[in-house]
């Protein structure tokens, strides 16, 4: 499948900044440099200098910089400050000399850096690394020696299993590339390492399987990761929307997992991993709209069930986006469509109401979006029983009262469960935003309006790209033997090729002999273990 990027549009970004700034190097004065890092942090109570000058002695004055909190200090004491306190290899040695000696010869601690800019010095001080620094050296060590308090590895909050892996990312950029490793070991796996953010210069893995993952997908990646210049990154959302295709529309094109397994999964299926430092949610590009109702535990139990619970899904999905415009239509414009007896329950119950049905479905749908949030944001020991007995207290009130029907509460509250049935939050999010506009739509024009919108909808969702790949794909443009693997699941034994839905290769993921050549096989080994 070729790949079509949108030639006419230009991504609103613009050149990093980060690369013209004049870059100062050091001095070989000592007090030189040290007056210049002290002029650009300020007087941090963090920040320790520690110097070694020993008038008496023959060895080289010396200082070390490091950020308390950020390293380990017995490491520092240990490996750094007390090897090199009093050496006798650098008595009577040159700067260049003893640069050398200590680098190559002397410290234990493993990860030596030479900086040669206050720039590199700062940005090495500030990613937890013990810098040391010689009088008469134009350029400084950085040793490895950060060591920081990280949250633990524990289950993922926002997508749970029955079956499979408990563990999810964590804050930490190498505790999940690290854990990537763990599942795909193989020397393909390539991680791709930038800085971006002036200010937070926060670290950002771009992971990916060689001779996998489309090339081209991978350049637009780069190019549009190499472009962002802005002070701060503190989330993966901050990255997702400047890189995203599509800025104007409700549909998420890039996907977010907390989970490993199911970044490995996408990974193998030639999609590019993008892991952020100081976030659990990791993204996953290209995305199509059919990925959003995937799930991990699809792959771990047998496939007529995955099937059945992936069809469960794409039910609630429509469920949740037209259930309360279907109602409003139909009982505004299109009673005859009803059973007499339905039609009967529904006007009594309608009939002490003083808002026509899209005003009540609105003020419905506003309400339990509020409990929502309520219940989100209040401490967790008291969050969930609040929101259950908000929801069933205003409720049951709001139908005694008179303000709305129990069939419109039947309604948003069926509307809300299935919401909650899709397993990517951001598409669940997206139909909220949509319902609304359905809503609006029906009040109006009644089942003409929501046939109308979502006609314009599909078309909208046809000319999404992402990263190049087409939104709909495998759907649009149609590939029959891509469809393994969209709205159903067949047994993996048939899923023997890897389609190329990502602009991946395709490729064979396995081999599977006959069971003619299996039996054989089998019966071969066999005998080969009883001649051993």
């Amino acid at each position: 499948m070729k790949l079509k990027f949108l030639s006419k549009r230009k991504p609103d970004f613009r050149p990093v900044q980060n690369s013209t700034l004049p870059f100062h190097p050091l001095e070989a004065s000592l007090d030189a440099n040290l007056a210049e890092i002290k002029r650009r942090i300020g007087h941090s109570a963090d920040v320790v200098f520690r110097s070694l000058s020993n008038p008496s002695s023959d060895s080289p004055a010396m200082n070390f910089i490091y950020i308390d909190g950020l390293v380990n200090s017995d490491l520092v004491s240990q490996a750094v400050i007390q090897p090199l306190t009093d050496n006798p290899l650098l008595k009577e040695q040159r700067p260049e000399e003893a640069f050398l000696l200590i680098k190559e010869q002397i410290l234990p601690v493993g990860g030596l850096q030479e900086c040669k800019t206050v720039e590199s010095l700062l940005g090495m001080l500030f990613e937890g690394n013990a810098i040391i620094m010689l009088d008469g050296s134009k350029v400084a060590l950085a040793a490895g020696t950060s060591f920081w308090e990280k949250r633990s590895v524990n289950e993922p909050t926002s997508q749970g299993v029955i079956r499979g892996p408990k563990e999810g990312f964590t804050e930490s950029l190498r505790t999940g590339t690290s854990m990537l490793r763990r599942r795909l070991k193989t020397a393909d796996l390539r991680v791709e390492q930038y800085k971006i953010g002036r200010r937070t210069q926060t670290g950002v893995a771009l992971v990916y399987l060689h001779g996998i993952a489309s090339e081209q997908v991978l350049a637009e990646i780069r190019q549009r990761l190499d472009a962002i210049d802005t002070d701060s990154i503190l989330e993966s959302n901050y990255i997702e929307e400047l890189i995203q295709d599509g800025h104007l529309t409700p549909f998420p094109t890039i996907m977010s997992t907390e989970r490993p397994d199911a970044m490995a999964g996408g990974i193998l299926e030639g999609q590019v991993g993008i892991i952020i430092d100081g976030t659990p949610f990791a993204l996953l590009a290209p995305a199509t709209f059919f990925s959003f109702f995937q799930s991990s535990e699809d792959y771990y139990q047998r496939f007529d069930i995955s099937s059945f619970l992936r069809l469960i899904r794409y039910s609630a999905f429509f469920v949740s986006m037209l259930l309360p415009a279907l109602y409003i239509a139909i009982t505004t414009f299109h009673q005859e469509m009803l059973p007499t007896t339905l039609l009967i329950s529904l006007a009594a119950q309608r009939e002490g109401v003083p808002f026509p049905a899209f005003i009540e479905a609105l003020l419905m749908e506003l309400t339990f979006d509020v409990l929502r949030e309520a219940g989100v944001r209040m401490p967790r020991a008291i969050g969930p029983a609040i929101s259950i007995v908000g929801a069933l207290v205003l409720g049951q009130a709001a139908v005694q009262a008179g303000l709305v029907s129990a069939a419109m509460v039947i309604v948003v509250s069926f509307t809300a469960i299935s919401n909650f049935v899709i397993p990517s939050m951001a598409i669940s999010n997206s139909t909220r935003l949509i319902r609304f506009m359905m809503m609006l739509f029906a009040g109006t024009l009644g089942m003409l309006g929501i046939m109308s919108f979502l006609m314009v909808l599909l078309i909208h969702m046809a000319s999404l790209q992402s990263f190049g790949v087409p939104y709909l794909s495998p759907i649009a443009p149609m590939n029959p033997s891509y469809l393994k693997d969209i709205v159903i699941r067949v047994p993996l034994r048939n899923m023997k090729m890897r389609p190329s839905t990502y602009g991946s290769k395709e490729a064979p993921r396995q081999n599977l002999l006959p069971k003619e050549q299996q039996a054989s096989g089998s019966q071969s080994e066999g005998q080969g273990s009883k001649n051993s």
